[in-house]
């Protein structure tokens, strides 16, 4: 989190729009694609997906439920009034269509050339994509980092669930599982 802090807003803006094309070009057409809103310093994903709503994807965010449970998504659109959910993450409102996305879009706070991933530890994104991949195997996981967010190796647990691509600023890292 202390190199993702170092990022400057200049460097932070120039990431996002080289990631978007990156982001975009992953997407299969029609597929609902679930982003999130930057927080504590995460690499701003809203490039990409204003590029995807003009390609007419359906948007959705994250929503907490409750702790120890699977994130779940409703829609949303950019020019969407959000209200304020768990933590103090804006969400799209309670009267939001709930959607299962075909792709997640993921931010991390660490990651590693094998795809693993790490997040806050609460285990949210954990439980949401082994959830998904379990109803549809198909569904993509792009994780989204700035490229000093990688380390050489982060430990791997038994719940943990690994980025089917990673892209940064420098390059989109395709995982071989």
């Amino acid at each position: 989190m202390a190199a993702r802090g170092r990022i400057s807003p200049e460097a932070g803006e120039r990431a996002s729009i080289l990631c978007r094309g990156a982001i975009a070009a992953l997407v299969p057409p029609q597929a609902r694609v679930a982003g999130y809103l930057p927080f504590r310093g995460e690499l701003d994903v809203r490039p990409a997906m204003q590029a995807l709503a003009d390609k007419g994807h359906i948007l959705c965010l994250p929503v907490i439920e409750e702790a120890d449970k699977p994130l779940y998504f409703r829609r949303w659109r950019l020019d969407e009034a959000l209200e304020d959910g768990r933590y103090g993450i804006a969400v799209p409102p309670a009267g939001a269509l709930v959607f299962r996305p075909d792709v997640v879009i993921v931010p991390l706070v660490a990651f590693d050339r094998k795809g693993r991933r790490l997040g806050y530890g609460a285990g949210y994104y954990d439980r949401t994509i082994d959830r998904l991949r379990q109803l549809e195997p198909s569904v993509l996981v792009i994780g989204v980092a700035y490229s000093q967010q990688e380390v050489e190796a982060l430990p791997v647990g038994r719940h943990d669930q690994a980025m089917d691509v990673i892209v940064t600023e420098k390059e989109t890292l395709r995982v071989k599982k």
